[in-house]
């Protein structure tokens, strides 16, 4: 995700915490929040309250045939709930982005 130029703000451990909060078995899942700093701060100045929609959330998971899968929103579906047209070229950079690293890493 690097030559991207994604960081990896925060990662969620979705097996644990269930196992944790609830006594509860479930395959490995994780959630990466990540983030492209050019990118997020371009989005922040045309539209501050973005950051409610931010960082972007890549999933990364135990299939059923213990494969690995890997899957991201559509980042110009989640911004067009937006309605600021200054956002549309941020969106299709990230999600061009996006698409490479995900290239890389197909879904099982």
């Amino acid at each position: 995700m690097s030559a991207e130029e994604f960081g990896v703000l925060c990662d969620i451990d979705v097996q644990q915490t269930l196992k944790e909060k609830l006594d509860e078995d479930f395959r490995r899942y994780e959630i990466l929040g990540v983030c492209n700093p050019q990118l997020a701060q371009q989005a922040l100045e045309a539209e501050l309250q973005l950051g409610a929609l931010l960082p972007c959330n890549v999933i990364v998971y135990e299939t059923e045939d213990s494969r690995v899968g890997v899957g991201a929103v559509d980042p110009a579906v989640l911004l067009s709930v937006v309605d600021n047209p200054e956002l549309d070229q941020i969106a299709t950079a990230v999600r061009d982005r996006f698409d490479r690293v995900l290239d890389e890493h197909p879904q099982a």
